[in-house]
């Protein structure tokens, strides 16, 4: 099938579909014309990508993972021993992220209603005990200012 089949079957843009293949998520193979043709295999791929995407995964990550995901009974599931242990380790990513960022938002709630900072510690878990000397609420620089390595720019479909 061409690109556009693949798009109304999966309801994923063509351009998404292009990009998933730069990213090696998608490999169709190509006529003399430059077409791209697909299996039939890849609606089921795009729709595990998609789900991998949804559950917070980079494109990068699902490129390694991707293989030794299966669809069992509707649901993902690992296929590999490795599998297991990366997604594990990406679900702990996400968690941190969350906790910071709920951090984040306590700090934030606080400026806002100008009440007493937050008790609970930084999400990061960083001694802040020079920052609380200069009159800063603790944890502020999570708040205002701070840029993080890992929150860079993103994908069209998610994080990079």
């Amino acid at each position: 099938m061409r690109i556009g089949e693949l798009s109304r079957r999966t309801g994923v843009n063509e351009r998404l579909l292009r990009y998933y293949e730069d990213q090696g998520l998608l490999h169709p193979s190509r006529l003399s014309s430059g077409y791209r043709i697909y299996a039939e295999s890849d609606v089921e791929t795009v729709r595990r990508i998609r789900s991998l995407l949804t559950a917070g995964l980079s494109t990068s990550v699902i490129a390694g993972v991707l293989p030794c995901v299966s669809t069992d009974g509707g649901f993902l599931a690992p296929t590999c021993p490795q599998t297991r242990a990366e997604l594990t380790a990406e679900c702990q990513r996400i968690s941190a992220a969350i906790e910071e960022l709920e951090q984040s938002r306590r700090l934030l709630e606080a400026v806002i209603n100008g009440g007493p900072r937050p008790q609970a510690a930084p999400a990061t878990g960083a001694d802040l005990g020079s920052r609380r000397s200069s009159g800063r609420p603790e944890g502020w620089s999570t708040l205002v200012g701070a840029r993080r390595p890992d929150y860079g720019p993103s994908a069209p479909d998610g994080p990079v």
